[in-house]
């Protein structure tokens, strides 16, 4: 993207100030919103689209809203984020729902991960609110991301289809992620038979675990993505044995694998499976890797606004998403989950300015094309 700054408040007179995005992810922060219990920052939003004369849909406690020219002939355009948070972490030297004020920085719990997107998309959709586009622009925004939750954008996908493309807004410092790994959690269970250890009795788990660790980092994946790469498996627990003379007959690991758009997560376990005594099983094969087609427009709209692009190592809602997407928000993503989390008030600026526009560069490729 340019690194020439331009005043929005003056480029778009009549999109609301940089105050009101202030404002709104300050009242935001306030609202404690763990996945799951997301109700009362759900209501909150609601009651500000309803103070502007803008209805909302509701599946739970997530939100949509289209515009009122929504037509069924044209793609949609989906901008996304979530308005769930994690729990704040015991170090924080700050109430996260009442935090110290600045005029530089927005502090709270989920202001950066990802009020921060919530609030810069919430006002892009409003600036193009009852604006003629070539194709719809629908603003979700779900619940249940940060524990990928089954009410979140997993119901929305299921319940609400008809989107064609989509930005995912969470922290990336306005850089483009046009893929994203995925990831998958197995726990293996080696099993032997226990015997004293003094007389080499038994058969010891332990041993079968490592020569079964030893073999899964040696699987080669042969099929490399060329945005992702390999796909990276890291083994990152082991726990075996009662006592010191006792042979093991169980030990358990945990492996830590991200997979590309190359290998569904299903084939990366039968892979791994083959080659081991160790019964593997997955803690969840849907967080699967996602990547932006090559040629797809929002690719176009990447490169012709030279946005850098990048693979992301976090997952988001995208891989609950079946329709082409990029991730793309203010903030960064190293602050996430952190205590004292905050965002520039300079990024919120930086945010809204670049959502509109990579919209009105869309606009521009849709129009030539």
């Amino acid at each position: 993207m340019s690194n020439n700054k331009i005043d929005i408040n003056n480029l778009y007179p009549t999109m609301s100030s940089l105050g009101d995005l202030v404002i709104l992810l300050r009242k935001l922060v306030s609202i404690p919103s763990f996945s799951g219990e997301e109700k009362g920052r759900s209501d909150f939003l609601c009651q500000y689209f309803s103070n502007k004369g803008i209805e909302t849909e509701r599946i739970g406690y997530n939100i949509i809203v289209r515009q009122p020219h929504h037509d069924v002939s044209k793609q949609t355009l989906m901008l996304n984020s979530h308005i769930d948070t994690v729990r704040p972490v015991a170090s924080y030297t700050f109430d996260p729902f009442n935090p110290p004020t600045s005029d530089t920085h927005v502090f709270g719990l989920g202001s950066n991960d990802a009020g921060a997107s919530v609030v810069c998309l919430l006002h892009t959709f409003l600036h193009f609110y009852k604006k003629e586009l070539p194709f719809n622009l629908m603003l979700v925004l779900s619940c249940e991301e940060e524990n990928s939750g089954p009410n979140g954008m997993t119901r929305i996908a299921k319940e609400f289809p008809g989107v064609d493309f989509g930005i995912i807004g969470e922290p990336t410092g306005m850089r483009a992620a046009v893929g994203e790994r995925g990831l998958l959690v197995i726990d293996g269970e080696a099993s032997g038979v226990s015997g004293h250890a003094a007389r080499n009795e038994g058969v010891n788990a332990l041993y079968i675990a490592l020569d079964d660790i030893f073999k899964m980092r040696s699987v080669k994946f042969d099929k490399i993505s060329p945005t992702m790469g390999e796909v990276k498996l890291t083994v990152t627990q082991i726990n075996s044995g009662t006592q010191h003379n006792v042979v093991p007959d169980k030990c358990k690991y945990v492996v830590d694998i991200r997979p590309t758009d190359q290998y569904t997560n299903t084939e990366i376990l039968e892979i791994l499976q083959s080659k081991v005594k160790s019964k593997l099983i997955a803690r969840n094969l849907t967080n699967r890797s996602s990547a932006t087609p090559p040629n797809h427009i929002l690719m176009k709209a990447a490169e012709e606004l030279r946005i850098e692009t990048y693979v992301s190592p976090t997952t988001s809602d995208w891989i609950r998403i079946s329709c082409p997407a990029i991730k793309m928000g203010p903030g960064e993503s190293s602050r996430s989950h952190q205590a004292d989390e905050f965002v520039l008030i300079s990024e919120l600026k930086e945010g809204l300015d670049g959502y509109i526009r990579f919209i009105e560069e869309l606009v521009k490729l849709k129009t030539v094309n």
